[in-house]
């Protein structure tokens, strides 16, 4: 099982920074967590290719 990276995220409502785990063996990822602070939902597009990993979040409209 390969280990969680983490990554570094600003909420798109609050603008907070805080920190997420991203689950490397899935290649491609979309899911809805709620922000750290502010509670909000905050829509994560993940994108894994080997060692890189591309992180889009967005609000939840």
């Amino acid at each position: 099982m390969l280990e969680q990276i983490e990554s570094q995220i600003n909420c798109p409502y609050c603008g907070e920074p805080q920190t997420v785990l991203i689950d490397p063996s899935i290649e491609q990822q979309q899911y809805i967590e709620d922000c750290q602070i502010c509670c909000r939902p905050i829509e994560f597009d993940v994108v894994v290719n080997g060692e890189d990993v591309s992180l889009t979040v967005h609000a939840d409209f």
